[in-house]
Formats: structure tokens, sequence, C-alpha cells
């Protein structure tokens, strides 16, 4: 696995785990923060794998999620 792709996903395990301890101390608010940064670092790391390239610089799920699917995908 190439150095951005472990990046990412390290990024988006560690987000994860935040989550989850957010949840156990009813912070709500923030695990749902948490929740979103976990899933923008897993589509980033998914877009470096099927890109080979660096993914967007944006927190807009929906437009990283289409710009992965863009082109020779």
């Amino acid at each position: 696995m190439n150095e951005k792709i472990k990046y990412w996903i390290g990024l988006s395990d560690y987000d994860y785990e935040t989550a989850e301890a957010m949840l156990k101390s009813k912070r709500y608010l923030y695990v749902g923060f948490m929740c979103h940064q976990t899933i923008e670092k897993a589509l980033k790391a998914y877009f470096a794998k099927v890109k080979e390239g660096n993914p967007p610089y944006t927190h807009n799920l929906t437009f990283i999620a289409r710009k992965r699917n863009a082109g020779n995908c």
C-alpha cells in the first residue's frame, strides 16, 4: 500500500476511534462530526488508490465521491 493511502487510512481510523470515545461520553454532536471526518478520509484514501493522485482539498463528501468516479475509474 502506498504512503498516501496509509496516511489517509491512518487518519480515518483515528477519527473513528475518536467518534467511539465521544459516543461513550455521550457527546453526540462530536460523534456526528467525527463520523463525517472518518468517511471523508476513507474516501480520500480510495481516491488516492483509484486516481493515483492527491484527493481534492474539500470536506464535501458528495464532491469527493463524484470526483472519484469522474473519468476512467
